[in-house]
């Protein structure tokens, strides 16, 4: 397996990894004609060294993919924060070290650029997610709250 920087013709694949998920909040998009602003979003993302999507690779297939953004506080002596975000990994493939890969990665990327912390947050309802955090030592902290716009 591999981690690497996400390219255009991945874009498929990581919508249908995000697509296969019991949690959805809304129906899956058709992977026939993805709207186009999967690829703007991923072209401003590949140009700025903050926001970074990321996927797991094996056998030239997409099995797994995340999101790694890095914040500049002002508080804390202006430390930097690791933000992961839309970890997700192929239903058929789960349970194979492939969660814990792409976290290790994203905690080493964050200790490279010497980061005060990597945050992350999760639905409730994510039971088992909670639990693999917690195995890879994050700990519930704070209570999110969100306001759709």
């Amino acid at each position: 397996m591999i981690i690497r920087r996400a390219r255009h013709e991945d874009i498929a694949s990581i919508v249908a990894i995000h697509n296969d998920d019991e949690f959805r909040r809304s129906a899956p998009e058709s992977l026939d004609a993805l709207p186009p602003e999967y690829a703007a979003a991923l072209t401003e993302m590949n140009a700025d060294p903050n926001n970074q999507m990321w996927v797991a690779e094996i056998d030239g297939h997409v099995v797994g993919a995340f999101q790694l953004t890095f914040i500049r506080h002002l508080m804390a002596r202006g430390a930097l924060i690791a933000q992961v975000e839309s970890v997700h990994v192929a239903s058929n493939m789960r349970s194979r070290g492939i969660g814990e890969a792409m976290m290790r990665f994203a905690v080493e990327e964050a200790r490279k650029r010497k980061c005060l912390r990597v945050q992350l947050t999760s639905q409730k309802r994510r039971e088992r997610a909670h639990a693999f955090y917690e195995r890879m030592g994050f700990t519930k902290s704070h209570e999110g709250m969100k306001l759709y716009l």
